[in-house]
């Protein structure tokens, strides 16, 4: 018995160190990166782009839609939501395969700044210290626009403006419930859920979207369809 828990003791004492060096890299990136182009200048070059949208100029469906599909506690975490992390690490787990990711809108946001898509967990500590600064420095409308304005919505469309034109030949206040939801549900997986390319897919996951949307109060049933 003594001999088991000096064992779990090493073992717990590996995990911590393992733990420490990982925290340690990853703020040692999180300075780096924050040094060599500093975060409020990232910002400013995004909203200084042509065809930035800012959050005012957002439909109402397309704000709701996009937060109940992609991080219905947005408003309320600090950059960070244990709650939905721990969720899709269960989904992950009964599936056997990566069908979550957990990330919240503004983890999101600190990785298409700085990080593309690496899932080094030393570079998901510092996503998540600039997760952390950004939502110090800036409010949730503004990290919420910075994020749509940085997204991927497939079919070469890198922000919320260029993808109501380029599917729908629309401004983006001018998008109707069908194509905010649309476009809603396209950043998850845009190779797949692009509509030009496979339409029914697409749908599905906009009908997702709505599900999602009524199941967090933001619409009745029926009311989009």
């Amino acid at each position: 018995m003594r001999v088991l828990r000096k064992i779990i003791l090493l073992l717990l004492g590996v995990v911590v160190l393992a733990a420490g060096y990982t925290i340690y890299q990853g703020y040692g990136i999180y300075k780096d990166v924050t040094e060599a182009d500093p975060l409020t200048q990232k910002v400013e070059e995004i909203k200084a782009q042509e065809h930035y949208t800012p959050y005012e100029e957002l439909p109402k469906t397309y704000i709701e839609a996009v937060i109940a599909g992609e991080d219905q506690r947005f408003l309320k975490h600090g950059g960070f939501d244990l709650l939905s992390t721990g969720r899709a690490v269960l989904a992950n787990i009964r599936s056997g395969e990566m069908v979550q990711g957990g990330s919240t809108i503004t983890q999101q946001l600190a990785r298409n700044l700085y990080f593309e898509q690496d899932k080094d967990l030393s570079r998901k500590v510092a996503e998540l210290m600039v997760a952390f600064a950004l939502e110090k420095e800036y409010g949730k409308e503004e990290i919420f626009a910075l994020y749509v304005n940085t997204i991927y919505f497939g079919s070469g469309y890198y922000n919320i403006y260029d993808a109501s034109q380029g599917y729908y030949g629309k401004t983006p206040a001018e998008l109707s419930d069908y194509e905010a939801t649309m476009l809603a549900g396209i950043p998850n997986a845009p190779s797949v859920y692009d509509p030009t390319v496979n339409p029914d897919l697409a749908e599905q996951r906009r009908q997702q979207i709505i599900s999602c949307m009524v199941e967090q109060g933001y619409i009745e049933e029926g009311q989009i369809q």
